[in-house]
């Protein structure tokens, strides 16, 4: 809404975005809430029922190109919006834009909301793909005067863009990705992102996918919700003294918040398929009270 404010035309107006599914949802959502048409372009690797949601949620087309989101991008940008005359086309971008960061900032003020006065969080768990997620957060931290509150920005192998930039310290394209966590697909992070990587308080973290379904299938097991694989990178810390390690310190009054994002794209049928692809590698478990312990997978 804030963008159709700032747009004033006497053209028809139309919303589109480049998603790889959740995002484009949202576009979907608020255009249907203003009775305004939205287009979706989202890569190859989206799945027929996240292309089929974004129908369902009402997308006046969703259009499907390009390995990655990146190219999917790049082709709403130089192919559709640049070629439009006959109605104003409003860029929605999934991650790399300050009122996607300020929208996604009010989660802190929520948190705060809920602690006593004057408490803060003792970690946060968020997982990064562009970006847009991760930079809301720690905008909401700025805010309250947060900035020594440890973030986990959690990645997973072969989606791991903003690990790859800190490392070589500058932004780095990745060739493609290769993760099962294709929501996190961006092969690139927002430079704003890539920035706010760097502080102090911010400690990269990268898991293989092998954890983040570990993370999906326990979390399904034990609070009866199902999220993606992208999502599940964020709770796989949570299990077998992962987050013991990561954030030493902890005592059992430690008030930890994992940020659960994503779950329009998930099965039943896909959690047991990669419980069963890679549940062989976690048969053992430190956590004997934790339901999800008793459902383990046996090494065959």
């Amino acid at each position: 809404m804030s963008r159709l404010q700032q747009t004033p035309s006497s053209k028809p107006v139309h919303f589109y975005s480049s998603s790889g599914g959740n995002a484009g949802l949202a576009c979907v959502t608020a255009a249907r809430y203003l009775n305004l048409p939205a287009t979706v372009i989202v890569p190859l690797s989206t799945k027929p029922m996240m292309i089929a949601k974004l129908r369902a949620a009402g997308a006046t087309d969703v259009v499907q190109i390009g390995a990655s989101w990146q190219e999917a991008d790049d082709y709403l940008r130089n192919e559709v919006l640049a070629k439009l005359t006959e109605h104003e086309g409003i860029y929605v971008p999934p991650f790399d834009h300050e009122m996607i960061w300020e929208g996604v900032s009010t989660m802190v003020d929520e948190i705060k909301s809920q602690l006593s006065p004057g408490e803060k969080p003792d970690g946060i768990i968020c997982s990064v793909g562009g970006g847009g997620l991760f930079c809301g957060v720690m905008r909401g931290l700025d805010r309250h005067g947060w900035g020594d509150v440890p973030v986990l920005a959690m990645e997973t192998i072969g989606a791991d863009s903003l690990s790859q930039s800190l490392k070589a310290g500058r932004l780095v394209t990745l060739p493609g990705i290769t993760s099962i966590a294709t929501s996190l697909g961006a092969v690139r992070v927002a430079e704003q992102a890539f920035k706010y990587g760097q502080r102090s308080n911010v400690k990269s973290v990268v898991f293989e996918d092998a954890e983040a379904a570990m993370g999906q299938w326990r979390l399904a097991d034990d609070e009866r919700l199902l999220v993606d694989t992208a999502c599940a990178v964020s709770v796989a810390p949570c299990y077998d003294g992962r987050l013991h390690q990561l954030l030493p310190g902890l005592a059992p009054e430690s008030k930890i918040v994992v940020i659960i994002c994503g779950g329009n794209a998930v099965t039943v049928e896909e959690v047991m398929k990669y419980k069963e692809m890679f549940g062989g590698k976690f048969s053992g478990t430190k956590d004997e009270d934790v339901p999800s312990s008793h459902a383990l997978p046996t090494l065959q």
